[in-house]
């Protein structure tokens, strides 16, 4: 068909629209149809959201295979699920081997006779550990033909053993995740409000000490009329974290707050958040972590009924 005929029978298409007026059946339907067809959507990437969500936090060494954050003193500490151990496992071998704390080194010498595993290669000599600060990431221990896994982390100027296990009561009883409803209207459009390069912004944490984390800066959007913004972190990666408290902290949601993930803003500076995948940081699954807190300026006057609700942490 030429260009002319095409053009000619578009427009006997646009005339028969315009003359079957706006509130035509064939309007009705197509309207219709495509309101089905984004709720359809948004129901699937958020489902697909909820199964990865509950995939990451019960993997063998996701947020719920928690068994033990052990402080490390000055000095050198046995550990193993032995009474006389100084760092008391709660699972995994009697004796595991010693870690020796010194000007600020961490040094891990292994149990005889036990397997254990540095960064998934076999471990027969001595080693210096990486924490979690360091630009590699910390090295893994593992331990209990892979079940088990410890690594260093750093919190302030303090060391800690962090352990996880595949085996820990926490996942084994995961109890599953509540949500509110969801509805696309939690699924907000806001601007993205740029700070001067290098800003930074105090993070606590609930086990007391405080960070400084890049801010580059804030999201503005409102929510009935009413106007409301959120300071966002980067730590590195393709998105924006958000850490928030809103009206149903403690009512609902966790009390401590909740996190949120957005895409970084694009050409014309605007944000999607999608308030129905705001989740719950590790500390409502396991008393091991140590989770950013949030800021004053992000302690919302609004009820967000949306995303994950309270966790109802327990044992089996």
């Amino acid at each position: 068909m030429s260009v002319v005929l095409k053009s000619c029978a578009i427009a006997v298409v646009l005339a028969a629209t315009a003359c079957s007026g706006p509130g035509s059946d064939a309007q009705q339907r197509a309207l219709a149809e495509q309101a089905q067809a984004e709720s359809t959507a948004f129901g699937s990437d958020l489902q697909l959201w909820r199964d990865q969500r509950v995939a990451d936090l019960t993997r063998p060494d996701g947020w719920t295979s928690l068994t033990g954050l052990h402080w490390i003193d000055p000095g050198a500490h046995y550990i193993g699920t032995d009474a006389g151990n100084g760092i008391r496992l709660t699972i995994g071998p009697g004796h595991f081997g010693m870690i020796d704390l010194s000007s600020g080194r961490l040094r891990f010498v292994p149990e005889k006779g036990v397997a254990i595993t540095l960064d998934g290669e076999p471990l027969t000599g001595s080693v210096i550990l990486r924490a979690d600060d360091a630009p590699a990431g910390p090295n893994l221990l593992g331990f209990d033909e892979g079940k088990g896994v410890a690594t260093v982390i750093k919190r302030g100027e303090r060391y800690a053993l962090r352990v996880k296990h595949a085996d820990a009561p926490t996942r084994a009883g995961f109890k599953g995740l509540e949500y509110w409803p969801s509805t696309q209207d939690w699924k907000v459009v806001g601007k993205f409000v740029a700070h001067p390069p290098g800003k930074t912004i105090a993070i606590a944490n609930i086990i007391g000490t405080t960070d400084e984390v890049p801010n580059p800066g804030a999201i503005e959007f409102t929510r009935d009329g009413k106007p409301y913004r959120i300071e966002a972190l980067d730590e590195g990666g393709e998105q924006l974290f958000l850490v928030f408290a809103d009206r149903t902290s403690g009512h609902g949601s966790y009390p401590a707050g909740r996190f949120l993930d957005t895409p970084k803003p694009d050409v014309n500076g605007r944000v999607v958040l999608d308030f129905n995948k705001s989740y719950n940081p590790p500390c409502a699954f396991t008393a091991f972590a140590t989770c950013p807190l949030p800021p004053p300026e992000n302690r919302i006057d609004l009820a967000i009924n949306a995303g994950e609700k309270t966790y109802a942490y327990a044992t089996p």
